[in-house]
């Protein structure tokens, strides 16, 4: 898979017109892994901020709503806006937001007008991905975009990875202070700028959209949105095998949820005795851990759903991440959570990857647009909704058996249900696993 991956980016990076778009993609998803860093450093890991499990489930939702709710609405504008012009403008506003918000941050305004405007810098960069996504066939000839599709998610990844990376050595150089996140995010106004001066090198017209004279306007194409909403959600209920992919897929989302909260709040308070810094450190290697397992299931899911069923690795894959969260977990050692977050990184995309393949499978094509803006909506919606959950129990420094048992337990019972529903549905057309659909932040 790897040797397919670099010969298939090799072949679409000769095309100069990707080569530009592409760039624009990586520079603003490096700047959006610096972006995500910072509020993350801020909300659980600044000296001055006693962070509550409410704060953190603010910070949440204040990362993962616009790809939530914006989502399925993003494309009436996208299909109507010229796009070359949203990615030149787009990171422009993105830049004034951000250093808004790091002058509020440096003259020590509530925190609430903080999240507003850094809330305000990811809608922006809903419509930025999505007018990036939709440019892709405007750069690549029709033979060669499924190979295009296939490599620029995994770069722009990646690329949010190692921006995540530079925004910690980043927070050494400036201060774990607001100062120092009020720096890091006049930084990152200024990489995402940079993208704006890459996409100006495409010609204006280049990447669309095509004039359509029988077009609804944009107030019947909103409305549309919210009826085709319904319409996919009573399509995929009557369809046994994906409603049940899409289920397995929240269940994760929202167990995953619980523990990134209490991981948080452990390596703030209790496994650094609210020692900021060395919090942060420490709680870098759980998400590194669960990176490697994200990577990891790209490599796994494949090879072992040639080997068996896709309902029977997804019914694995939840049942294991109960089992081994119990296990490794409870006792509340570094370690353990340190392996657990490798874990849930395969188990959660290992699902992810199956949930893609059954929907892709199993819903009409006519509809599959409509129940991947649901999928969305789900797959960060869940997480939110875990974080809000989570400030309802979690105690101050994060650590609760309770908790602990809850998602173990969750995590098991989820894997029942997937297992009784599709058992009943009856024989799968199919169980090839293409590649990951959905695009949001790391989490």
């Amino acid at each position: 898979m790897r040797v397919s991956f670099v010969s298939d980016l090799r072949v679409v990076l000769r095309g100069r017109d990707f080569r530009r778009l592409f760039g624009t993609r990586l520079v603003s998803q490096f700047s959006d892994g610096i972006f995500q860093f910072a509020v993350y450093g801020y909300a659980f890991f600044t000296p001055e901020n006693q962070t509550s499990a409410a704060e953190a489930a603010a910070a949440f939702a204040v990362l993962l709503l616009p790809y939530s709710i914006l989502g399925p609405f993003v494309g009436v504008f996208i299909d109507r806006w010229p796009r070359r012009q949203i990615l030149v403008i787009g990171p422009l506003v993105r830049g004034a937001l951000l250093a808004l918000a790091a002058a509020l941050l440096a003259a020590g305004a509530p925190d609430g007008y903080f999240y507003a405007v850094a809330l305000a810098v990811l809608g922006v960069n809903r419509f930025f991905l999505a007018a990036l996504g939709a440019s892709l066939p405007h750069v690549v000839p029709a033979d060669r975009l499924m190979m295009a599709n296939s490599v620029t998610p995994t770069s722009g990844t990646v690329a949010t990875f190692l921006g995540a990376g530079a925004g910690f050595l980043l927070r050494l150089l400036f201060g774990p202070g607001t100062n120092g996140t009020a720096l890091l995010l006049v930084v990152s106004g200024v990489v995402f700028g940079m993208s704006a001066l890459v996409a100006s090198t495409m010609e204006r017209s280049l990447l669309g959209p095509s004039y359509d004279p029988n077009r609804p306007q944009a107030r019947e194409a909103v409305r549309n949105v919210l009826r085709g909403l319904v319409d996919g959600a009573r399509h995929v209920a009557r369809r046994r095998t994906a409603a049940a992919a899409l289920g397995s897929m929240a269940a994760h989302r929202f167990w995953y949820g619980i523990a990134l909260v209490m991981a948080a709040m452990l390596y703030r308070f209790y496994f650094t005795d609210g020692d900021a810094e060395a919090g942060l450190l420490h709680a870098g290697g759980v998400v590194a851990t669960s990176g490697v397992g994200y990577f990891a299931a790209a490599f796994v899911t494949p090879w072992v759903t040639e080997r068996m069923a896709i309902r029977t690795w997804v019914t694995v894959a939840l049942a294991a991440a109960g089992i081994l969260e119990l296990a490794l977990c409870l006792p509340f050692t570094e370690w353990g959570f340190l392996v657990a977050g490798f874990v849930l990184g395969l188990a959660g995309q290992s699902v992810k990857i199956c949930a893609d393949t059954v929907v892709q499978r199993d819903v009409d094509d006519p509809y599959l647009g409509r129940v991947f803006s649901l999928y969305d909506m789900l797959f960060n919606g869940m997480t939110v909704a875990a974080a809000a959950v989570s400030a309802l129990f979690l105690p101050a420094d994060g650590r609760s058996h309770l908790a602990v048992v809850v998602i173990a337990a969750g995590y098991l019972l989820s894997a029942v249900a997937y297992r009784v529903v599709t058992a009943s549905a009856g024989p799968a057309k199919g169980d090839r696993t293409p590649r990951a659909h959905a695009e949001g932040p790391v989490t």
